[in-house]
């Protein structure tokens, strides 16, 4: 198992985030995903992301698309309005607050199945856990920021399935991984 994530340059990184930006403030105040044609072709490429928005340091909303099926920068756009007016734990964003919101981007490398428990690297992988028609994900960077361990990894992913902690353990789960290239508007 050796998922590769996407590799972006720095350039398209930056029309991204910049792109994010642009579409929440057309969005919150217009509740229309504006026009883009992206400047790097790359952005072009099917591909599955996250957003996530930070606001003073605290998640503020976080949406994801898993599979590469549209264009990078239209995953990105989409992902970005259900982060922020979408994501049921949170009341949504409003304009007004947008100047203080924080946004990164994780581009996500295709999902491989984990038949080895021993492949998972912390901080480096990310986890999608099924079964019986749940399903929990979690990016790489949650591990890293909580100081998991592998199994620690595991069990908040079955959680975050709503599933018991230690379901990772049953054959009927299915475990797989990806990378994530991610990048923050402070990075």
């Amino acid at each position: 198992m050796n998922p590769a994530p996407h590799s972006l340059t720095a350039t398209a990184k930056e029309e991204l985030l910049a792109l994010a930006r642009f579409t929440l403030q057309r969005y919150l105040t217009t509740r229309e995903l504006p026009p883009y044609n992206p400047n790097h072709s790359e952005l072009n490429a099917p591909a599955g992301a996250f957003v996530t928005l930070h606001r003073r340091k605290e998640l503020r909303g976080c949406i994801g698309q898993v599979l590469p099926e549209s264009p990078l920068y239209v995953t990105v756009q989409r992902c970005s309005v259900s982060a922020a007016v979408e994501d049921s734990r949170f009341t949504p964003v409003n304009a007004d607050e947008l100047p203080e919101i924080g946004i990164e981007i994780s581009v996500l490398s295709t999902l491989e199945r984990v038949h080895d428990l021993a492949a998972i690297e912390v901080g480096r992988h990310g986890l999608m856990i099924s079964r019986g028609g749940r399903r929990g994900l979690l990016l790489p960077q949650v591990a890293t920021e909580h100081g998991w361990d592998r199994n620690t990894f595991l069990a908040q992913t079955c959680r975050k399935a709503s599933l018991p902690p230690d379901a990772w353990r049953d054959p009927d789960t299915i475990i797989e991984a990806f990378a994530a290239d991610f990048f923050s508007e402070e990075s």
